[in-house]
């Protein structure tokens, strides 16, 4: 008994500890925040971290094993492009267009002719040059074996330096030739062997063509028939075919044989290998690129994409903190934030997966960014864009073309957005973000010369359309889900068809047009002084619908009839006059009205005092047993702006309606008086408006009201017919 009351006691103790931990400010927000963080790195690490095996080459599979995600079969599309490529280059061989003149055989050319004429030069039969007037058959002749000699080792001396044959004939006729006839033979060599070698494309079927049209040519030098057979025998020992393939061409044949071949895939969910088949090269490298060996777990990327994810979590934070207090304090704005940030997420992951290119244009970046403006705040929404863009880097292995379309898509789409009247104007900025990634799409298409993105960039309208529909389709759920009432629900509500509203018109007709006017002059007042004009109309449409519960006890519903405050006391009265803001609430809740507009209820009185009733209790009770705080509303008093200025045009709208002759002047004296009577019963003070904020709701209620009241021209009765 004694153990079982300890036990209790300790779980009473750690239940009413955990509770006090849970109160903490902020406990509650940080455990939101890790719950996001941990969901997005669960999507994206959907297929970084799969089932993972440890098997060999030759080795029999334990069990059938699946890809996870689709990747390119590495194995078999290398072979494919191997086998491509060879075939390609086995044409590209056979084809001439691929050859070009080798300049390396001009210049070998030029060398050994060079190396002949030089080497004939200095073992050439030379005659000595003979003073003036000494007769010919003077001049010492060189010997004839001197001749035979020389030649022999000029061919033996070409043979062996320049591996070229020159004939006994050749030779002799070259170390025999006189001077000009040796310079005239070395010019037409040199100038016929490099004039057929650059000009000519030979080859080793058509090199005799050749060496005949070079023999033709040699018959054009004015050069001895011998000499002339000399040049031609040794510049036919230098032609020889001159093609090389050309590596250019050759590369580009390569490339294009490569690009050619289709990537094979293996897709998700395919059986890579089935149980009891033998792993093969192919199939282990398989395994490997998908992740499913041990040893090539990527636990570095892993880390990489958590730690890139911190920092944008964190960034967000710190913007928020600075910026957007209120959406950290509320834990329902905060988990708003967090689902769609990762229902995009979740999105961009499950594109990425599908193998085609083209998908990384359809990540729906602006169905975040739209969704976050019209909900939560438009300057948080451009930097989840940023957020978005960067994630949609990650997914596409850093794609620059697709985290453009992204970044300038979503901040389109938030800067587009504006002021929204009706949801039409949502499918207009989707049409606006789609000729915006339309036109990035095709920027990006001359930048790189990208076909693919010419053809494809109807993508990019796509997108933007396609986040217009999203953006419509889930905006009433999240609505509804956190109890958030954007532009386009407030003007939902403000439709006079809406079941209170139609209660409000049929039952309590002259509240009805009361509200109406209000609404009007709260619209103006708060455009004056840049607050939430719709709200504020839609606000004053709804502030008085308690009244439907009693109409006939408000003195805008009794037309003229008998009025039945005047068979009650005056502190019934008030508590009838009063309790219309408690019924309003009760309706408020019976209709679902959100709790923006109950607060117009609320405070519309604040805690004002019912000065009617309370005077006439005075007059009544003479012996000051009156209690004013019996003769005050409830409040709260005007928490903002728009519930202030509401208090303000309900209470100005009346007055002025009693107004016996409501003049322009009258009218501004009475709606300043009004103000500063307000303003000096402290029920402003809880409001954010400040006196030149006042002054601006002055100037627009008397603008306003001056149209209404003005005055009218008096039309004459038409004379009678019979007159």
């Amino acid at each position: 008994m004694v153990e079982e009351n300890k036990l209790r006691a300790a779980v009473d103790w750690l239940v009413e500890r955990t509770r006090e931990i849970w109160q903490k400010a902020g406990v509650r927000q940080c455990l939101l925040a890790a719950a996001i963080f941990l969901t997005l790195m669960g999507i994206l690490m959907a297929n970084l971290v799969p089932l993972q095996y440890d098997l060999k080459v030759g080795q029999v599979s334990p069990r059938d094993i699946e890809a996870p995600r689709t990747i390119e079969n590495r194995y078999e599309t290398e072979q494919m492009r191997n086998e491509a490529i060879s075939t390609a280059l086995e044409k590209a061989h056979a084809n001439p267009d691929n050859y070009m003149i080798n300049d390396k055989i001009v210049v070998s050319a030029e060398e050994k002719l060079a190396f002949v004429f030089e080497k004939a030069d200095s073992l050439r039969v030379r005659q000595e040059i003979a003073a003036p007037g000494v007769p010919p058959e003077m001049i010492p002749q060189t010997p004839m074996a001197s001749l035979n000699q020389r030649a022999t080792e000029l061919q033996t001396s070409l043979r062996q330096e320049v591996d070229l044959e020159v004939d006994k004939h050749s030779a002799e006729t070259l170390l025999g030739a006189s001077v000009d006839t040796f310079v005239a033979m070395e010019q037409a060599a040199k100038t016929l062997a490099i004039k057929m070698l650059r000009n000519n494309r030979i080859t080793q079927e058509n090199r005799n063509e050749m060496v005949e049209k070079m023999r033709q040519q040699v018959a054009e030098y004015d050069l001895p028939e011998p000499a002339q057979e000399t040049v031609a025998s040794i510049v036919k020992n230098v032609i020889r075919p001159n093609l090389v393939l050309d590596t250019g061409r050759l590369e580009s044949v390569r490339r294009e044989a490569s690009q050619a071949v289709a990537p094979v895939m293996v897709l998700q969910g395919e059986i890579v290998v089935r149980k009891g088949d033998v792993i093969t090269r192919e199939k282990l490298q398989i395994l490997k690129d998908l992740g499913l060996q041990k040893r090539t777990a990527n636990y570095g990327r892993m880390f990489g994409v958590a730690w890139v994810v911190l920092i944008l979590l964190a960034l967000v934070g710190v913007f928020l903190w600075q910026y957007e207090r209120e959406i950290i304090a509320d834990e329902g704005l905060l988990a708003l934030l967090g689902l769609i940030v990762i229902i995009v997420v979740f999105v961009i992951k499950v594109l990425s997966l599908i193998p085609w290119q083209g998908t990384g244009y359809l990540m729906p970046i602006a169905f975040g960014a739209m969704l976050i403006t019209l909900l939560l705040d438009s300057r948080l929404a451009i930097l989840i864009t940023v957020v978005l863009a960067v994630v949609v880097g990650l997914v596409t292995g850093g794609e620059l073309k697709c985290v453009a379309v992204a970044l300038i898509g979503g901040i389109t789409s938030v800067l587009s957005l504006g002021k929204v009247t009706q949801r039409s104007d949502v499918t207009r900025v989707g049409f606006i973000v789609g000729v915006a990634n339309f036109a990035t799409m095709m920027a990006f298409a001359f930048i790189n010369d990208d076909m693919f993105l010419a053809k494809n960039s109807y993508l990019g309208l796509s997108n933007g359309i396609i986040c217009a529909i999203f953006t419509i389709g889930f905006l009433p759920y999240l609505e509804n889900l956190f109890g958030i009432t954007s532009s386009i629900k407030l003007l939902e509500l403000s439709n006079p068809n809406q079941p209170l509203l139609r209660r409000l018109l049929l039952e309590a007709p002259g509240t009805y047009h009361h509200s109406i006017i209000v609404g009007n002059l709260a619209e103006a007042a708060a455009e004056a002084v840049n607050a939430d004009g719709l709200l504020a109309r839609v606000g004053a449409a709804y502030h008085d619908v308690g009244k439907v519960r009693r109409p006939y006890f408000f003195v805008e519903n009794q037309l003229g009839g008998d009025n039945p405050h005047d068979r009650i006391s005056p502190s019934l009265s008030t508590l009838i006059i009063t309790s219309h803001v408690k019924e309003g609430v009760e309706l408020a809740k019976q209709y679902r009205l959100p709790a923006m507009l109950t607060d117009f209820i609320k405070q519309h009185h604040g805690s004002d005092l019912v000065k009617f009733f309370y005077h006439k209790a005075l007059e009544s009770e003479k012996d000051g047993s009156v209690d004013e705080a019996d003769y005050r509303y409830p409040g709260p008093k005007p928490q903002s702006k728009e519930t202030a200025i509401v208090m303000l045009a309900d209470s100005v709208e009346a007055a002025v309606r009693a107004l016996s002759r409501p003049t322009p002047g009258r009218i501004e004296g009475l709606v300043r008086k009004i103000i500063k009577s307000r303003l000096n019963d402290g029920q402003l003070d809880e409001s954010d408006l400040t006196l030149r904020d006042l002054d601006k709701v002055a100037e627009a209620f008397v603008q306003v009201l001056s149209g209404i009241y003005h005055n009218r021209i008096e039309y004459p009765d038409m004379p009678r017919a019979d007159s």
